[in-house]
């Protein structure tokens, strides 16, 4: 192979541009801030960050707060029904008595 074949070349340009782009993507993942073309970090936006994520634990919080009261809701309406028509059935077979 000769090392000054444009098919070596091309492959070396190749190589770098997806090993670029597999670093960028594994950061921007894990939240790290990217670099540019020249080697420069990209801004995240710290404080719109911090932000975010408070406002994210409290939609977390207030999610958990709906999720137990749907559970509540859910045993209302599944144990008390069947108890609230076996005494419809109770007072209208006393109503048939009387």
């Amino acid at each position: 192979m000769d090392w000054g074949d444009p098919g070596f070349v091309m492959a070396i340009v190749a190589i770098s541009t997806v090993g670029w782009l597999v670093n960028n993507w594994i950061r921007a993942r894990h939240g790290y801030a990217l670099e540019d073309e020249w080697g420069g970090k990209t801004d995240h936006g710290g404080k719109e960050v911090a932000g975010l994520k408070a406002e994210n634990a409290e939609l977390k919080e207030r999610l958990a707060l709906f999720e137990d009261r749907v559970i509540v809701l859910e045993r209302i309406a599944t144990d008390k029904s069947v108890n609230l028509a076996a005494q419809i059935e109770d007072l209208r077979n006393e109503k048939g008595r009387g």
